[in-house]
């Protein structure tokens, strides 16, 4: 009896925890860990990512700008590129940028390995050309011998180059933020606030564009929907996805950027105007949704938008090869500027 009664006790405990443990249906959804299915092209990439010697100077890298150290940006309101040239934009985090529609504020890049190539060849950034940058690694018979293992074939081309780093990239998701946990079924993950912020959040229309893994990315939207937005009149100000199609109606329409790991990635906006949450998500109702946020209701969305930090990856510098006699020498000469990606 006593054996019986137990196994019914334990029984309905497991229903209570699979009941408490439902999945919940948002507009926003959980990131899920990622499955590495190629750990030599991944283990090469993150070598690349790290490797200074892509740009003209030997000085700058992926991680220069992305500084996986800082939650994947670099935590200023423009990089710095090549000869300390400041560039016209933020740049945006490389974490979970797998689920951006397209790469750059602007979109250019159809996805991660087209981006890969471009800082490399602007002489505003890395400063480099892609046939210096393979020419290089092609100098160095340990970078030969990865290629060969990954690629088939020695010969480094800027193709395989860009692949390697966005195999890499695609790694870099930060999942089991307390927010997917919630969004798993646990109903302890959030505090009060938070789930008041959400609710504030999606009640006055934020998830129209940030939704999804991402909690953005995934369209764009001009900047300056219902009020004009005062960076757009200053000099030089970044048009967006003008520069691309040249069409009116894309002046100053940007990528909706991703909101995981927000709390860390200040300054914000494509123009790194912007130094608080409170500041940012306040401007955002304003210009964006035409709406006056109280600062009790800042506070709670930005609260909810701390639930979005994740587990960020745990990656161990890369221990790069030595340079050999026919490698081209760091050139720190600057080339004339250039609008920058980000």
């Amino acid at each position: 009896m006593k054996h019986a009664l137990g196994s019914a006790i334990l029984i309905s405990s497991v229903a209570l925890s699979m009941t408490a443990a439902k999945p919940r249906s948002e507009p926003i959804t959980p990131i899920e860990a990622v499955k590495v299915t190629n750990p030599a092209k991944v283990s090469l990439g993150t070598m690349l990512y790290f490797e200074p010697r892509l740009s003209k100077s030997g000085s700058i890298s992926c991680n220069s700008c992305h500084n996986l150290m800082t939650s994947g940006a670099d935590n200023l309101p423009s990089s710095i590129g090549h000869g300390w040239q400041l560039g016209p934009i933020n740049s945006p985090t490389v974490f979970n940028s797998k689920y951006n529609l397209a790469q750059f504020w602007d979109g250019r890049a159809k996805d991660l390995s087209e981006q890969a190539g471009g800082p490399i060849a602007n002489p505003g950034e890395m400063g480099s050309t892609h046939e210096l940058a393979t020419e290089t690694l092609q100098s160095i018979p340990e970078y030969r011998a990865l290629f060969k293992k990954v690629y088939g074939t020695d010969k480094v081309n800027i193709a395989n180059v860009q692949d390697a780093i966005a195999a890499f990239e695609e790694t870099l998701v930060t999942p089991n933020s307390r927010f997917d946990q919630w969004l798993k079924g646990s109903d302890k993950a959030l505090t009060a606030t938070e789930l008041r912020g959400y609710e504030t959040f999606k009640n006055k229309g934020c998830v129209a564009c940030h939704s999804g893994p991402g909690v953005g990315g995934g369209m764009y939207q001009k900047f300056g929907l219902v009020k004009p937005y005062a960076g757009n009149d200053h000099p030089g100000a970044q048009v967006g996805r003008f520069a691309v199609t040249k069409n009116e109606t894309d002046k100053f329409v940007f990528k909706v950027p991703l909101l995981r790991n927000i709390e860390l990635t200040a300054p914000y906006f494509h123009d790194g105007s912007h130094w608080t949450l409170e500041e940012t998500v306040k401007t955002m109702a304003n210009v964006q949704l035409g709406q006056t946020l109280t600062d009790a209701e800042a506070g709670d969305i930005v609260a909810f938008l701390k639930t979005l930090t994740g587990e960020r990856p745990k990656i161990s510098m890369p221990l790069l090869p030595p340079s050999t006699n026919t490698t081209p020498h760091p050139d720190l000469t600057v080339a004339p500027k250039a609008a920058t990606s980000g």
